[in-house]
């Protein structure tokens, strides 16, 4: 079809569907080949072009005072006759080449509109490319078209397959698709598209591919039952299909013959249109099929240009002529005359080119649902403003060498130029641009296959994904409005394995993608990591796991505490020991006068209380969270405490021994040293010497409260660190020093005559204290954390009652019950009886 003009357009469509070529002889000069089975959709895509420019012609703001002409050519879907046609398009010479002559001159159009198959389209921009002729494509998707040193001269109106590819991987994260079966055609557009899928559907998006099969061309029955059988097989719920309408066509017949059901189908733009495969015997298997489509546009007045359309009877050895009148008796169901052979005796109809296209139903005047012919629009009108904005150059402010402006004798490359800076907005509001690799800014709409309760079927559009130069890509969808041709009408699951549960992390399968998995429980202290399903993470220090292994929670804590059962009996036994001492004390100061209290110095008896009751009191001190102030205190509390009570039964001992050493004769003169001067003396120095030892221990290496999480995993021990172990060990030692002294003594003293003889009940208290703490020393090391201080306390409790019944039990015993025995006749009856 062609138009003259000032400026020539060439354009490449698909008129028919198929071709034969003639068997070559090599004896003559090869027949060109046969076009047949007619495209309307193709044929509308031309008139869609001869519109756009009619419609440019006509705008006085654009073009001024120049007419716009094209050259259109069938490609009938055949590489060898698309090329022979964009070939003639570039050199103006459609019937013969003369050797030798001269190609100088201005190139017969200055742009083509085409191809649709990316096949086509690699091939014819390869060889354009070389010079620069611009070539604008509406349909041609391959991601490899994007390489500008090989194709520095492509453009394209519909986005590049990178972009589709990414646009279904937005809608299989939009609804947790992981595990995706893939079908591809076997050229450029499925092969590309296979590369990316796996470049993209990886570690980012989540997804593994299931399988990647290739559709076959041809009558291959075997093959596409093998790729059935391998769906059938397959967990994947999800099927992508990156291939053309033809190879749905074949592959649905045995899908249908297996009755392979509960697929969900993802659709690429080359078939998601495909009226052919909308059948009321296909929908129970495509129904609810998501699609991605070509951006649908509306193109004012082209039905109104349609409608013109009218075969020329005079002219119908034209190839331009005889393509409407193929349109015609296509449309009609008729023949012009004269008639094939047959014809009129099969009571086939003859055309008379009066028919009225608007009385029958066909899709060439269905102008709801452009999307290829959109991209002719946008298309023409991208070549025709790059001309239009080399015309504006003014003189001397141009481009090009030398300051200087292209005109419509511009060379090709010229315009490729202005087509780079190109950027409008069409009458429907989508603005057109190229960027570096001549790619138009992407955006694709998202289709539904729906299929009506009453039987017939919708595509309806639900969405959009779009790539915007400040906000990057973007989906769109109104899930409410999307057909599940499920049981559930829920979107399906597929997943090679479950997303692993909370307090678990992912162990890849041996041999399997990525997105087959086993969930392994996460150790002790470890929480499941949000960021990296592959580990676990340690929770800090004082944190433990969860029992469902999912946060990290505060480790409990462990003390000697005072709410707890043990930590209540402690108290309980040590404020009884203390009210005890109390109430001895008591008595003793109220039986003060009494013989047995004044015997052996009563001042020894109310210290000796006051320390057994500091003893009682500082094992509080060891219950408790342990603090910095607990922790120096309780040691030197109980260090000085206890001195100072065997300070005292040390120096009741003596003063025992003085006693009866004096009554022998000439041992007058050792009372003099230890009379009550000396007595307080003595207790003050032996005490002194512990609390000197405490100061020194405080301050070279003091005790300190401690977490220790050596013990248990899940738990923080608080304790008290004694610091210095020379430390403890000196002030134990020191006490333990003091009590054998006193026990010694005491056993040395126990025969001595006399009815109440003191040295015997400080022996047996003192057996009572040296026994209690030597098996203090190795249950205390042995003792973990809090039982570690409750040994201490049940040690200072149980040799503070084992001193004061001891050494007080008698003489309340004797005072209370017995108070006939509480008198000097009867404490010295022994003695006298003896002398």
């Amino acid at each position: 079809m062609h138009k003259t003009g000032d400026v020539v357009l060439g354009g490449l469509f698909e008129i028919h569907f198929f071709s034969t070529y003639p068997d070559l002889s090599f004896t003559s000069e090869p027949q060109q080949p046969t076009c047949y089975g007619f495209d309307v959709i193709g044929f509308r895509l031309t008139q869609t072009m001869a519109f756009a420019i009619d419609e440019i012609n006509r705008n006085s703001n654009l073009l001024p005072n120049v007419t716009l002409g094209y050259s259109l050519y069938d490609n009938c879907n055949t590489l060898g006759v698309g090329f022979r046609a964009a070939l003639s398009l570039a050199s103006g010479l459609e019937e013969q080449v003369i050797l030798h002559q001269s190609c100088e001159g201005p190139t017969p159009v200055l742009g083509i509109v085409g191809d649709s198959s990316s096949t086509r389209s690699i091939a014819i921009s390869t060889v354009l490319g070389l010079y620069r002729v611009p070539m604008v494509s509406y349909f041609s998707t391959c991601s490899c078209l994007s390489d500008r040193k090989k194709f520095p001269s492509f453009f394209r109106t519909i986005p590049s397959d990178a972009f589709q590819v990414r646009a279904i991987i937005q809608i299989l994260k939009r609804f947790g698709w992981t595990w995706i079966g893939l079908l591809i055609s076997d050229d450029a557009y499925g092969l590309h598209a296979a590369r990316s899928f796996q470049s993209d559907l990886g570690p980012t998006s989540g997804g593994c591919l299931a399988y990647t099969e290739t559709l076959p061309w041809g009558n291959n029955p075997a093959e596409r039952k093998r790729i059935v059988d391998v769906m059938k097989k397959s967990t994947a719920r999800v099927v992508i299909v990156f291939a053309h309408e033809g190879h749905m066509i074949d592959l649905m017949e045995e899908v249908v013959r297996q009755n392979v059901t509960g697929l969900q189908w993802i659709a690429s733009e080359a078939w998601t249109s495909a009226t052919v495969l909308q059948t009321p015997r296909l929908m129970p298997y495509l129904g609810g099929t998501l699609g991605i489509a070509i951006r649908q546009g509306e193109i004012p007045g082209l039905r109104d240009f349609l409608l013109q359309i009218c075969p020329d009877l005079h002219h119908n050895n034209s190839y331009g002529n005889n393509m409407v009148n193929q349109f015609w008796e296509h449309t009609f169901q008729c023949r012009f005359a004269p008639p094939p052979a047959g014809w009129v005796e099969a009571e086939g109809a003859l055309c008379t080119g009066q028919e009225d296209l608007e009385s029958v139903e066909t899709e060439f005047l269905d102008v709801s649902n452009l999307r290829p012919e959109y991209n002719v629009y946008k298309a023409v009108y991208a070549l025709a403003y790059a001309l239009d904005n080399m015309l504006q150059c003014e003189p001397g402010r141009g481009p090009f060498s030398g300051n200087s402006c292209g005109n419509l004798r511009l060379e090709p490359w010229q315009l490729v130029y202005y087509l780079e800076k190109v950027n409008f907005t069409t009458s429907f509001g989508d603005q057109v641009s190229f960027d570096v690799n001549g790619d138009v800014l992407p955006i694709y709409d998202i289709m539904n296959w729906q299929w009506l309760p009453d039987g017939r079927t919708k595509v309806q559009t639900v969405g959009e994904v779009k790539k915007s130069a400040f906000k990057g890509e973007e989906l769109t969808l109104d899930e409410d409005k999307i057909f599940w041709n499920f049981e559930s009408k829920q979107p399906p699951r597929s997943v090679c394995s479950e997303s692993c549960p909370p307090g678990t992390r992912m162990a890849r399968k041996k041999g399997e993608p990525e997105c087959c998995f086993d969930c392994i429980p996460c150790s002790d202290g470890m929480i499941s990591n949000k960021t990296d399903s592959m580990e676990c993470t340690s929770c800090p220090e004082d944190f433990w796991s969860s029992p469902q292994r999912d946060h990290c929670v505060p480790k409990k804590t462990e003390f000697l505490s005072y709410h707890e059962p043990l930590g209540i009996c402690l108290t309980a036994t040590s404020l009884l020991g203390t009210f005890i001492c109390a109430v001895v004390l008591g008595i003793f100061i109220y039986y003060r006068r009494t013989p047995i209290v004044r015997a052996n110095n009563s001042e020894l008896s109310f210290q000796l209380l006051l320390s057994l009751k500091l003893c009682f009191l500082c094992s509080l001190l060891f219950i408790g969270h342990p603090r910095v102030w607990t922790c120096q205190l309780r040691h030197a509390a109980f260090g000085i405490s206890f001195v100072l009570c065997v300070s005292c039964i040390l120096v009741k001992t003596m003063v025992v021994l003085a006693v009866f050493k004096a009554s022998k004769p000439g041992g007058e003169a050792s009372l003099k040293w230890f009379g009550a001067v000396q007595q307080r003396g003595t207790v003050l120095v032996l005490t002194s010497i512990q609390a000197t030892i405490c100061t020194a221990w405080l301050l070279s290496s003091s005790p300190a409260p401690h977490k220790n999480i050596q013990y248990h995993n899940d738990k923080i021990v608080y304790e008290c660190v004694v610091g210095s172990t020379v430390g403890f060990a000196v002030l134990l030692g020191y006490i333990g020093l003091l009590a054998i002294l006193s026990f010694l003594l005491a056993f040395l003293a126990r025969n001595l005559p006399d009815s109440f003889n003191e040295a015997k009940l400080i022996t047996f208290s003192m057996l009572i204290f040296c026994a209690v703490w030597v098996t203090f020393v190795p249950a205390y090391i042995s003792s973990p954390g809090k039982y570690a201080d409750a040994v201490e306390v049940f040690a200072i409790l149980a040799s503070s009652f084992g001193l004061l019944v001891a050494l007080f039990g008698p003489k309340c015993y004797i005072i209370l019950l017995r108070p006939e025995r509480n008198t000097k006749k009867a404490i010295m009856g022994r003695g006298t009886t003896n002398s």
